[in-house]
């Protein structure tokens, strides 16, 4: 994908990392799915941040994430990807864990003509993320192969 900004240059897969741990961070923060942030964001955000994010990455990740809600007007929900069974789970993964999952699926699932922009919307749309997000199975810590062949079939089973 070329940044949007500077096209000579090209967003990299760290890029695609900041910006889907932010998705995590304010979906948490929110108690939102990944999928509310992505969709309320849009493409054409999506694109502005993936081009700014070598900058942003630097920045304070709590006032990153302020300005993303206020700008995008994201509002509050009732999802807690962080209610677990303590009985099966001993540890929560971090927006920046999960960040990596999600670009490592967006990568592995890339097609030829589309942008990593349209890679989130597409992947954070997918009925997958809900098992995924489910960190009482362990969808989220497969190994990456695993995670795209499931996005393709459809389910982990």
């Amino acid at each position: 994908m070329r940044n949007i900004y500077f096209p000579e240059e090209e967003v990299s897969g760290n890029d695609l990392y900041f910006v889907c741990s932010m998705i995590e961070r304010i979906a948490r923060q929110l108690k939102q799915p990944n999928k509310y942030v992505a969709n309320t964001m849009g493409k054409e955000a999506l694109a502005e941040k993936l081009s700014l994010a070598n900058v942003l990455h630097s920045e304070n990740p709590l006032a990153v994430t302020a300005d993303w809600i206020e700008t995008y007007r994201l509002r509050p929900g009732t999802f807690d990807v962080t209610l677990v069974d303590p009985r099966l789970v001993d540890h929560i993964p971090t927006p920046l864990q999960m960040g990596k999952v999600y670009m490592r699926l967006i990568l592995s699932t890339l097609t030829g003509n589309e942008d990593f922009a349209e890679g989130i919307l597409r992947v954070y749309n997918n009925p997958i993320c809900s098992i995924i997000d489910n960190y009482n199975s362990s969808a989220y810590y497969e190994p990456s192969y695993v995670q795209t062949r499931s996005y393709w079939q459809g389910s982990f089973n």
